[in-house]
């Protein structure tokens, strides 16, 4: 530990001996059984902060009022998690107060006066940051600050959380309560998410269209890559790769880096990690794959293990259906995923790739950076081996492996700059393209784990050309209701097929109502239509109609027919709904409507021009 410590201290890399090292002792028990699974958890990853670490990052000069967000992140603490806990006190220690401190040094109150709060406000809407430029000197960049408004939104929740807490407890709370120098106007948020919305919906548009070409040449690299690794692998070292035309030949290395397949190029002599470029590709398709094709989050992928492929067998079948459990994340709710084929070869191909000699995938520690805490060791299926450790993908990790499959691509955007693809890219398209291909937008909901459909609707993107088709279909239904060759004087074979339509419409429960020269769109089930008009004198066959599909379907339960059941109970359906148009007209022909006498009405005027005679 001392070791690691002195090499952080002076930025040295230690290699893999240090972690070898520790793996070794810990699994021969010189450690403690609660010892950490591996030295990395000694290093920067140091865990949650107490919440007066949290305030005290922040140079807060009034004692008081340090004291005072302090109290109030340890009563908002038991219902938040500490990521949330953690963006809060950012905002309240330091973009609030310290910004507020530095404008007014010396304040010791929260009643701000509204000069200094329009200055903060202000100062808030900016964001700076420093740069270095090529020739060493320091410039400060100024950008507008796209969250301004979430950062008014917790301030303003802090004045309003003390005035609430203060009717329960005045004593404690009651001496910082005073009027809050955020306003509703200054937090309302509606065209922000307009415009965030029209952002994104065009950041899906350019993608989506794309997506067929980013899995297809994700999948051509990882399979040139193994080739390539198999051939090099098969040769001779200081010799030429076949089939790389000769411009790759087998790199000389030394036996600690056997595990390790190098080449070098013939022309430049740089030297290439054949082994790293394989899996490098391997894991940006799985990574493409899985996201594309289940449409989760980015902390959800990371966190799939052997055991969330699961399985669940229907009851009335017996049939077998893979399922993949998503452990929860943002919304605190597990879910279960039904495993496409697609999925299901790619799912195969990763636990192929991890499993070790016993046949068992690896269990791998693995960090939260949101939640700042340890993982047990788990099966991770997103993970790889540096050394003789077994690490999980880290969120920066797999946005590596996101911009090598787009960059391989080359695709670009509108404005000719590189294509840029995150992980949450995947779960708009997946959305839009479900909702698109008429999956129901409450199922999508249930399958990305959103609380609110307007979530989901909100991922949905518009495309412009939607409308267009839909305005020129509409175009096309109302030219096709009175084409131009229908005002003519019409053949004698019209006459006579119009003439034969009418004669067509009677059946043996009522009259067909379909219009001239149209199809049946039920293939002359005339129990389930609409345009039927039952005879109420064939009320007897339509009972009989309907006793018969009762029998069918109890057959068809008892026989396990359940795809026919479906079919004869919208059947089933249609006659019990005959049989009410039946019953209502019968009613409606037996009541009597009194309609009066008729009564002779004068000429508008009359009775004005009788009051007016005198």
């Amino acid at each position: 530990m001392e070791l690691v410590d002195t090499q952080r201290r002076v930025h040295v890399r230690g290699g893999q001996h240090k972690v070898d090292f520790y793996l070794r002792l810990r699994t021969l028990g010189i450690f403690p059984d609660d010892a950490p699974a591996t030295i990395r958890a000694f290093g920067q990853a140091l865990g949650q902060l107490s919440i007066e670490e949290l305030v005290d990052r922040y140079p807060i000069r009034c004692r008081p009022i340090r004291d005072l967000l302090v109290d109030y992140l340890r009563e908002r603490q038991p219902s938040l998690d500490f990521a949330s806990l953690d963006a809060i006190s950012r905002t309240l220690a330091g973009l609030f107060w310290t910004r507020v401190e530095a404008l007014s040094p010396g304040i010791d109150t929260l009643l701000l006066p509204p000069a200094l709060a329009r200055a903060w406000k202000e100062d808030l809407s900016t964001k700076r940051r420093t740069s270095t430029g090529p020739d060493g000197t320091t410039v400060e960049i100024a950008s507008p600050r796209l969250n301004a408004k979430d950062e008014l939104m917790r301030v303003r929740a802090f004045y309003l959380d003390l005035a609430h807490w203060a009717t329960e407890e005045p004593a404690r709370w009651g001496p910082w309560v005073v009027r809050c120098p955020i306003s509703d106007d200054e937090i309302r948020k509606a065209k922000e998410r307009k415009h965030r919305k029209a952002r994104m919906d065009q950041r899906t548009r350019e993608r989506l269209p794309v997506l067929p070409v980013l899995v297809s040449i994700a999948n051509r690299r990882r399979l040139a890559a193994a080739e390539l690794l198999r051939t090099a692998q098969a040769t001779e070292p200081g010799t030429v790769i076949p089939g790389t035309e000769g411009s790759l030949r087998r790199a000389v290395t030394s036996k600690a880096a056997g595990h390790l397949t190098w080449a070098e190029e013939t022309s430049t002599g740089r030297r290439r990690n054949l082994s790293f470029e394989e899996e490098e590709a391997f894991w940006a398709f799985a990574a493409v794959e899985v996201l594309r094709l289940t449409g989760i989050r980015n902390e959800e992928l990371l966190e799939l293990t052997h055991h969330s492929i699961t399985q669940y067998r229907l009851p009335a079948t017996g049939e077998i259906v893979p399922l993949l459990q998503i452990a929860p994340s943002k919304t605190d709710t597990e879910r279960l995923l039904l495993v496409s084929p697609e999925l299901a070869d790619v799912l195969s191909a990763i636990v192929r790739r991890l499993r070790g000699p016993a046949g068992a995938i690896p269990l791998a520690p693995f960090y939260d950076v949101r939640e700042k805490v340890w993982n047990p060791p788990m099966p991770l299926l997103f993970q790889r081996q540096i050394g003789t450790e077994h690490r999980a993908f880290t969120p920066t990790f797999l946005r590596t492996l996101l911009i090598g499959a787009i960059t391989a691509t080359g695709l670009t955007d509108p404005a000719g700059a590189p294509l840029t693809i995150s992980p949450h890219d995947f779960r708009r398209i997946f959305v839009t393209d479900a909702i698109m291909n008429g999956l129901p937008p409450h199922i999508a909901q249930v399958i990305c784990g959103h609380k609110n459909i307007d979530t989901t609707m909100g991922y949905k993107a518009v495309y412009p050309a939607e409308t267009i088709e839909a305005h020129r279909a509409f175009i096309a239904r109302r030219r096709s209701t009175r084409p131009s060759e229908e005002y003519r004087t019409p053949t004698e074979e019209e006459w006579d097929a119009f003439l034969a339509h009418f004669e067509k419409r009677k059946v043996s429960i009522g009259t067909c109502g379909r219009a001239f020269s149209t199809p049946c769109v039920h293939e002359h089930a005339c129990v389930r239509c609409a345009l039927l008009r039952p005879d109420p004198d064939q009320r007897s066959r339509i009972e009989e109609i309907r006793d018969n599909l009762i029998a069918r379907i109890a057959e068809a339960e008892r026989e396990g027919w359940l795809g026919e059941v479906e079919g004869l109970k919208v059947s089933l359906a249609g006659a019990e709904d005959k049989l009410a148009q039946v019953d209502a007209l019968v009613k409606r022909q037996s009541i009597a409507v009194e309609l009066g006498m008729p009564g002779v009405r004068q000429p508008a005027g009359t009775t004005e021009a009788r009051r007016a005679t005198p």
